[in-house]
């Protein structure tokens, strides 16, 4: 993977609007989810690229490092060639003295090389330091976006819940409302008025018996004293 992609994909992931993904999904936790492991895994993906980068920007400014330091040496290389080569020749060794000259020479072209060198790396370094910090700012977004996404997503399950057990409450209210007591009671006063009522029938038409019993006595009373006094009359 490119360092581009990567960059590309770090804010694209970065940028994505999460109430407006959730908007669209058919089962937000599900989307959620996934979302999750996708960031996971890209995070990871990306840290390694990231840490390559910075592997390589760090060799990099080594041996910036190593070519800055080699042209001082050369330097002072060429330099002390130099006024060895002025002490022979003020001496009279012209020939020593030139010797030490063409040290200084080959030196001075070390020196040269070693600072084309070193420039030549310093707007790579730049460039790469530039990738860096856009990689890790990146990454700093991918993860506050996660720790957002399973902060969203917590709250998505615990919102689940609370309507679970709201919709729970509301069907039980439902099948209060269905059957209330308060009916049941109504249904049983009603029985028992009208075994009430079936008891007091009851026991008024004893009582119209027994009066009509009572009646038939009397009826005999009066037959009986008739006969007797019919009686009476004829023994005169």
């Amino acid at each position: 993977m490119t360092k581009q992609t990567v960059l590309g994909r770090v804010a694209q992931l970065a940028r994505a609007n999460i109430n407006a993904l959730l908007d669209q999904a058919e089962d937000p936790r599900k989307m959620l989810d996934q979302l999750i492991r996708d960031y996971t895994a890209n995070i990871a993906e990306a840290e390694q690229a990231v840490a390559t980068t910075i592997g390589n920007l760090r060799l990099m400014e080594q041996d910036h490092r190593e070519d800055v330091d080699a042209a001082h040496e050369w330097g002072g290389k060429a330099l002390a060639a130099s006024r060895k080569a002025d002490e022979l020749r003020a001496a009279g060794a012209g020939a020593e003295a030139d010797r030490f000259d063409d040290l200084a020479k080959v030196a001075l072209g070390r020196q040269l090389r070693s600072e084309k060198e070193a420039e030549t790396a310093e707007p790579v370094i730049a460039a790469q330091t530039e990738v860096v910090d856009r990689l890790r700012s990146g990454l700093d977004r991918m993860r506050d976006k996660l720790t957002e996404l399973r902060a969203k997503r917590d709250e998505l399950v615990a919102r689940a819940k609370t309507a679970e057990a709201q919709n729970r409450m509301t069907d039980a209210v439902k099948g209060v409302d269905v059957l209330d007591p308060a009916d049941e009671l109504g249904r049983f006063e009603d029985k028992v008025r009208r075994e009430e009522a079936r008891a007091l029938g009851g026991q008024e038409l004893a009582a119209s018996s027994l009066d009509a019993q009572f009646e038939q006595l009397d009826a005999l009373g009066d037959s009986a004293e008739i006969e007797a006094r019919l009686a009476a009359l004829k023994a005169a």
